[in-house]
């Protein structure tokens, strides 16, 4: 676009693909977030634009945002791969979430209400019957829920939006959390303790319990990143 154009010259057909592009940009994102995809997933341009039921270009338009972002990698002239995540970088963006979700979660913890304490009990309850019936996807969709629930708290929006760029990187990772995550029940163990610090209105403890699910989180991510240095 000319720098000089205004917004009243703008054709109905470039703001509607700059909205869809914005659309399919925000839901790629969530999923992502959420891990829907695995790494190694590809995310074909016309795949993404039939499920998010939008045209070639806005789809491609969001794939080059998030490869630009380092969500997504660009491994051939048309093939986009959800990467994996060397240990250098699982290093880095644990270190990050140790620090800006333990800010998130001490400073919203004492505005916890018994309607989000509810909430959080109920989003519990099914990460734990998905990690029982191995549902693993189902469970990492609502564990997000359950991590930002108690991050959006701090109503800090530039502490949150940073956040949710770390777990844009981390997300699709998470899946080598499993089977031995939802065995060992490490996750669960934590969000009750995070839970039980809300109740008790226990800034610390609540921070202690969702640290402890993040270095947990990295032992196992970590463990998995070392296997396949390995097989390579």
């Amino acid at each position: 676009m000319n720098e000089n154009t205004t917004g009243e010259e703008l054709s109905a057909s470039d703001l509607q693909s700059g909205r869809l592009s914005d659309f399919a940009y925000s839901s790629i994102k969530e999923q992502l977030a959420r891990g829907a995809y695995k790494p190694g997933h590809k995310l074909p341009i016309r795949s993404v634009a039939e499920m998010l039921n939008v045209g070639a270009t806005p789809a491609r338009e969001a794939i080059n945002r998030l490869v630009f972002e380092g969500a997504l990698v660009m491994v051939g002239p048309k093939t986009v791969i959800v990467p994996h995540l060397d240990l250098a970088a699982l290093y880095e963006v644990t270190q990050m979430r140790l620090a800006l979700e333990g800010l998130a979660t001490e400073k919203g913890a004492l505005r916890a209400t018994n309607d989000i304490v509810d909430k959080l009990l109920a989003l519990q309850e099914k990460i734990t019957l998905s990690l029982d019936e191995k549902r693993y996807g189902d469970a990492l969709h609502d564990n997000k829920e359950f991590h930002f629930t108690i991050y959006r708290l701090c109503e800090m929006s530039h502490l949150l939006s940073t956040i949710e760029a770390l777990w844009l990187r981390v997300g699709a990772s998470f899946h080598d959390l499993y089977p031995e995550f939802a065995e060992a029940k490490y996750g669960v163990h934590n969000h009750l303790a995070a839970i039980e610090g809300l109740v008790d209105k226990d800034p610390s403890a609540v921070r202690a319990a969702m640290e402890n699910d993040i270095r947990d989180g990295y032992r196992r991510l970590k463990k998995a990143a070392q296997e396949r240095l390995k097989r390579q």
